[in-house]
């Protein structure tokens, strides 16, 4: 598994029809991507968002950041969007589980 996480904090004054657009569009087109597992997004209180994707592995990730389309929203948000981010990727985190059964 490889783990991304994007953590951002959107511009005031931004257009947020437009973000929420492109926001569905790039997660449709996520889903439809060789090596997706799934893709959650936060938002805490205080306005940051922490948004967390899976893939099978880093080549897949690699090759969904390196897509056309997604390059260019990303550019969209740089310059429309976004006040700050960053972002973190992690090959094969130490992952543990609980399920709440009893053994």
């Amino acid at each position: 598994m490889f783990l991304v996480v994007f953590r951002n904090r959107k511009r005031g004054d931004m257009d947020a029809a437009a973000y929420d657009a492109d926001a569905d569009e790039m997660e449709r087109m996520a889903q439809a991507q060789p090596g997706y597992r799934s893709f959650k997004s936060y938002t805490a209180d205080d306005g940051e968002v922490v948004a967390i994707s899976e893939w099978d592995d880093e080549a897949s990730a690699r090759a969904w950041g390196r897509l056309a389309e997604h390059r260019a929203v990303q550019h969209k948000g740089r310059q429309q969007y976004y006040a700050e981010y960053t972002l973190f990727a992690c090959a094969e985190p130490r992952v543990h589980r609980f399920t709440g059964q009893d053994p």
